[in-house]
């Protein structure tokens, strides 16, 4: 990792193994990461990593009547620091407040309950796995990716290559025949022309030679 950044590093680690998916009212699946997962491959790659919980006149939280409440952390990883906040929310990414409210939704009237410690609680983790986020950690779930680039590149790579197999049996068998046609079939995303162009020359090049080297 010396050659590597911290958010590199950190933004290269594949989390979907550590998350889960819950729905909101409007049909739309928010995809959450441990916090215990998230804290623990930061401590096993920086142990010096420490967070804080920021407080205000002794609580952990800030406290609106009209928004409801707010939680802050900060985390430092290789002396860089990077503070992040989140509304104490419900399941439903609705923010509660002191008191119940009802709000309407296409399925009727919902009710936020007043919120709790516990809520606060889950919060500031919640919170805490957001600031990781800032240093790489889980960072493309936030952008609605699937995969880190790494590992989307990894996969692009190999759909490239699988391809050129298959177009390479192709060609044994028929000479080249239909080849355009074929292209057109089986190319994933990442396969361009050129590359197109740069297998078929090479194909061509080692047949003939082949066939030269079998008529000596």
């Amino acid at each position: 990792m010396a050659d590597k950044s911290v958010f590199d590093v950190l933004f290269d680690t594949n989390v979907n193994g550590h998350t889960e998916k819950v729905e909101n009212d409007y049909g739309k699946s928010l995809t959450y990461l441990s916090w215990v997962w998230a804290w623990s491959e930061v401590k096993k790659r920086y142990p010096d990593a420490q967070y804080e919980i920021e407080k205000f006149d002794g609580l952990p939280y800030v406290f609106d009547e009209l928004t409801g409440y707010m939680v802050y952390t900060k985390v430092t990883i290789e002396g860089i620091t990077h503070e992040m906040w989140l509304p104490v929310m419900d399941s439903k990414n609705k923010a509660m407040k002191a008191t119940p409210y009802t709000y309407m939704t296409k399925k009727g009237e919902k009710t936020v309950e007043a919120a709790t410690m516990f809520d606060v609680n889950k919060a500031i983790m919640r919170c805490l796995t957001k600031n990781l986020a800032m240093f790489g950690l889980g960072l493309y779930i936030y952008a609605g990716e699937d995969l880190p680039e790494t590992e989307k590149a990894k996969d692009k790579e190999d759909k490239v290559q699988a391809a050129l197999n298959e177009l390479r049996n192709l060609y044994e068998m028929n000479g080249g025949k239909e080849w355009d046609n074929y292209l057109k079939e089986i190319a994933p995303d990442g396969m361009t022309n050129d590359i197109y162009k740069n297998e078929k020359t090479r194909l061509k090049k080692e047949i003939t030679d082949k066939a030269e080297k079998e008529k000596k």
